[in-house]
């Protein structure tokens, strides 16, 4: 009776190892599938800073897109367009 008991022990034991690492595979083959395309990285035109373009505020400005990293960016470089013209 007590082998009977270790072996399902080894036997619970070894599927748990075996399920664990199963699942360490696929969790890894997502992370190299999410890490191998790398988000493009666009320039703020008012303070220079590099941000992601999928997070970056975008405006159209004289037919040309502007990226951007905050609203303020936007209003300070809509303001210098403005006194640029003037």
């Amino acid at each position: 009776m007590l082998r009977f008991i270790l072996f399902i022990l080894f036997l619970l034991l070894l599927f748990r190892s075996l399920h664990f690492l199963v699942k360490e595979i696929f969790t890894q083959k997502k992370r190299l599938n999410s890490e191998s395309e790398p988000e493009e990285l666009v320039q703020d035109p008012c303070c220079q800073t590099y941000i992601p373009a999928g997070t970056a505020v975008r405006k159209k400005v004289a037919g040309r897109n502007y990226y951007f990293c905050s609203k303020d960016c936007v209003r300070k470089f809509l303001a210098e367009k403005k006194s640029r013209k003037s």
